[in-house]
């Protein structure tokens, strides 16, 4: 992995550039610019209204397209917000302007397309890193821990379950959610996902049934309301997962099932089970439920629950230290193997190897403040 260059003024907040201003960019903006160690300098979208009323909003001083924003010469890290289909697209761009690049997830839309990213970035000596980061939220960090210093004994499974009706229902423009790249196991695969890895280390093959409970669906809020559009990917997706340490995981994904059963995570070794809290947020409870034990004992979370954004300064503040950052490429490379390897296991009815491996990332400091200004 490059560790550096990534300090242009040796002093003070990262620079930082935003491509994409759309839904979720409200939850970065809220978090990047409270933050003390990133200075969010220029945004971009195709939409330039929305960007001009993004930049005003959150006093972006620059407004520009994509090529003018990563260019700008105090731009460090380009926030890739963009849908997935252009993930790659936008990174390389950022790349290829000599800046590190955060992309939310997915990494890319294939394996080759995500290991070329890689090797992109390490040819021009900047970083890759890759949403989700909320495994470096509270919740999760504190039962990585508890998993550290032996609350479970050794881990040997896992279960996780999130099924919804789908995202059309409150989404004001959810066809992309139902496109190649997406559906649940592309959109929300990748927290269950890292937050397995990140309990268990890499996996080394799946096998996965998919179903596609109908082919069209229909906007239900917002100005598309009504509207109809196709679903192109399976909406329900369950998943083996055998990992190279030896243990063994079950995922359900599904946008099929009326009865919403979202942040179902249960880890279970030689001395007790372990739930843990949506990975799809930031906070959250742990409980633990020790074997002989009738009931289960609640562990509140400590650390950072701020929010998305946390990747992007976790990167930030390594670039300056010189230390590897936790959201890596190589980490949401991994978990694009693994999706890509559930999709062809769910296509072919067999066990699929997962071909990339990776570390599992290093807990944050007890002490982590994201608020501070520490560069």
């Amino acid at each position: 992995m490059t560790t550096g260059p990534g300090n242009r003024s040796g002093a003070g907040p990262v620079g930082v550039a935003v491509v994409g201003c759309g839904t979720i960019s409200t939850q970065y903006l809220d978090n990047l610019t409270a933050f003390g160690d990133v200075r969010v300098v220029a945004c971009a979208d195709l939409d330039t209204a929305r960007a001009r009323e993004t930049a005003q909003r959150y006093g972006i001083p620059v407004v520009g397209d994509t090529a003018e924003v990563v260019a700008h010469p105090d731009v460090e890290i380009v926030v890739n917000l963009t849908v997935p289909a252009v993930h790659t697209e936008v990174a390389h761009a950022a790349i290829a302007a000599g800046r590190h690049v955060y992309s939310e997830k997915p990494l890319a839309l294939a394996r080759e397309d995500g290991a070329a990213l890689l090797a992109a970035a390490d040819a021009a000596g900047v970083r890759v890193a890759n949403a989700p980061d909320t495994f470096l939220g509270a919740g999760l960090q504190t039962a990585y821990r508890m998993i550290a210093e032996g609350a479970i004994g050794t881990p040997l499974t896992a279960l996780t379950l999130m099924q919804s009706p789908g995202p059309e229902s409150w989404h004001p423009n959810p066809a992309f959610l139902f496109q190649r790249g997406a559906g649940p196991l592309f959109d929300i695969g990748p927290y269950y996902l890292t937050t397995l890895v990140g309990a268990f280390g890499p996996a080394r093959s799946v096998a996965a049934v998919g179903r596609r409970a109908r082919d069209s669906r229909t906007v239900g809020s917002g100005p598309l309301a009504g509207t109809a559009f196709d679903v192109e990917v399976p909406t329900h997706v369950a998943t083996l997962l055998d990992f190279a340490g030896g243990q063994a995981a079950t995922s359900v994904l599904s946008f099929d099932s009326p009865l919403s059963r979202a942040g179902f995570v249960e880890l279970t070794g030689t001395e007790a089970t372990m739930a843990l809290p949506d990975p799809n947020t930031f906070t959250g409870t742990i409980r633990l439920r020790r074997a002989g034990e009738d009931e289960w004992t609640s562990v509140p979370a400590k650390g950072p629950d701020t929010g998305r954004g946390l990747g992007v300064l976790d990167l930030a503040r390594s670039l300056r230290a010189g230390t590897p950052h936790r959201a890596s490429g190589e980490l949401a490379l991994h978990v694009l193997d693994l999706m890509v390897a559930i999709a062809e296991s769910a296509e072919t009815s067999a066990f699929v190897p997962v071909r990339t491996g990776c570390a599992a990332p290093a807990l944050l400091p007890t002490d982590f403040d994201p608020y501070a200004a520490t560069l």
